[in-house]
């Protein structure tokens, strides 16, 4: 009955307890304690390697040192495991099974801990005596196993029920987070900086896709980053590309042994890539990455997925609203901005190139004698010809020049870092090529004329430049079109006429 009455005791101290740490740290106190141990340690198992590990231990220091990983059937630890019963070798000098990791001990015995018929680890103990542990011991030590073993899977269900909440709280923080955020620019770094907040990764990457290629957009974390932002990663290539491809996770616990990695982070060992899908479409991937091997938990990543089909809708809302701030400032009928977003940039450009002291052209274009062309050939070929100068304009101009829609058959171009004979010389360009080109269905020859004003030489605010543009214009056309016309030319017209 004391037996019976010490196993109680025994049991309910390990089961008052939801902390796993703290309830293998007690069921080893107790067998230290209630039946005066020297040695002991509990090995968990392993779920991925299918190895032991001891979590904890008393009296083996030299062990721990050592930080020994036991294979299943290996050893006494390991064929208690693979057995799921109890092993005792009473002298272990005569058991070919036993592994010598403690260099004093002559009797061993291992206890499999069970959790629905599954092994989740062993209580193993080691004895200085030959035939350290009688038959009693032995069977008590196996009832207390039970115990012990319920109290793990009540700690583990326990902080499997902490992670689901704690989950759950991140998966509704990251969308409460992101909803209203409608600029990419703001929304793709505000995404991996609240995956590093919520869930235990060391750095966070969103890569989209552009033409099957990925393109690195963002990331934040504590590794250190080896590819710039924009880098452009090859359709299907690395673990990235190849979720994309699949539009499934991919998980690689050892990024050394995955052929082709592409290494974005100098210490990255474990990766992590969930596919962005909206719409069932695949806009990109979300990359987590981890310095340690086999870091990344099952148990996390349906919550990771929830969390990157949270980021692919944001980013789906926010490239939808893009593209109708675009629209809005697009001219419908030529396909080149409009007036309002020539004004917004104007301002822009002079807000940037104030700070580096650099300057820019504005040109005021007119099609001249358009009524003419609407009266003779009608109106639809008269937007024909529009269309035409716009495209014509923009094959001939350079990426950082803005070509907009004025209004009716006016055009500005904003040439940002470009003045003087340089800026008259691209504006004559453009009214040679327009005045050479034969465009369909219109039996005479279409020709501009082009106003150039300067930042800051002319113009030091939007309205100032305009102005000014809008005068080398009318002066271009009143001495006779089809010709371009400095300001400061047109000024010293004016003053002389």
């Amino acid at each position: 009955m004391q037996k019976i009455a010490l196993l109680y005791d025994a049991s309910q101290i390990v089961l008052s307890t939801f902390d796993l740490d703290e309830v293998l740290r007690r069921i080893l106190a107790t067998v230290r304690d209630y039946f005066r141990m020297r040695n002991g340690a509990i090995f968990l198992l392993d779920p991925k390697s299918h190895e032991l590990y001891i979590k904890s231990s008393f009296g083996r220091d030299e062990v721990r040192s050592q930080n020994p990983r036991i294979q299943l059937g290996n050893g006494i630890t390991g064929t208690s495991a693979k057995l799921k019963r109890p092993i005792y070798a009473g002298d272990v000098t005569r058991d070919a099974r036993y592994l010598e990791n403690i260099s004093s001990t002559r009797s061993e015995l291992a206890i499999p801990l069970i959790v629905r018929d599954e092994c989740v680890g062993v209580l193993d103990f080691q004895s200085e005596e030959l035939n350290g542990f009688d038959h009693e011991t032995i069977d008590l030590l196996t009832l207390f196993s039970t115990q012990a073993s319920i109290a793990i899977q009540n700690a583990e269900l326990y902080s499997l029920e902490r992670r689901r909440s704690s989950q759950l709280e991140a998966i509704n923080a990251i969308s409460e987070e992101t909803r209203s955020l409608l600029d990419t620019e703001e929304l793709l770094p505000k995404v991996c900086a609240l995956v590093l907040k919520y869930f235990p990764v060391d750095h966070v990457s969103v890569l989209l896709a552009d033409n099957r290629k990925l393109i690195l957009r963002a990331n934040q974390g504590s590794l250190s980053s080896t590819l710039p932002l924009g880098w452009e990663i090859p359709a299907g290539a690395g673990i990235s590309g190849k979720t994309l491809t699949e539009g499934k996770p991919v998980v690689v616990d050892d990024v050394t042994t995955f052929s082709g990695y592409i290494a974005g982070f100098r210490e990255a060992r474990a990766e992590m890539c969930l596919p962005l899908i909206s719409f069932g479409q695949r806009i990109g991937v979300l990359t987590l990455s981890n310095s340690e091997p086999d870091s990344f938990q099952s148990a996390d990543l349906r919550a990771l997925e929830s969390v990157a089909d949270i980021a692919a809708a944001a980013i789906q809302n926010a490239h939808s609203f893009e593209r109708a701030k675009e629209m809005a400032e697009v001219d419908g009928l030529t396909g080149v901005f409009n007036r309002r977003h020539l004004e917004k940039r104007i301002v822009g450009e002079i807000g940037r190139l104030a700070r580096h002291s650099h300057g820019m052209a504005l040109l005021m274009v007119d099609l001249d004698h358009f009524k003419r062309i609407n009266d003779e050939f009608g109106h639809m070929l008269g937007d024909e010809v529009l269309r035409h100068v716009s495209q014509l304009m923009t094959q001939h101009l350079r990426k950082a020049d803005v070509i907009c829609r004025y209004g009716g058959e006016e055009f500005a171009v904003l040439l940002p870092e470009t003045v003087g004979e340089s800026a008259v010389g691209v504006a004559d360009k453009l009214r040679r090529q327009i005045e050479q080109y034969s465009f369909p269905g219109v039996a005479r020859t279409v020709t501009i004329s082009v106003g150039v004003a300067e930042y800051p030489a002319h113009g030091q605010n939007r309205d100032e430049l305009v102005r000014a543009a809008d005068e080398a214009l009318y002066a271009a056309k009143q001495a006779g079109r089809n010709r371009v016309m400095g300001w400061a030319a047109a000024r010293t017209v004016a003053n002389t006429s």
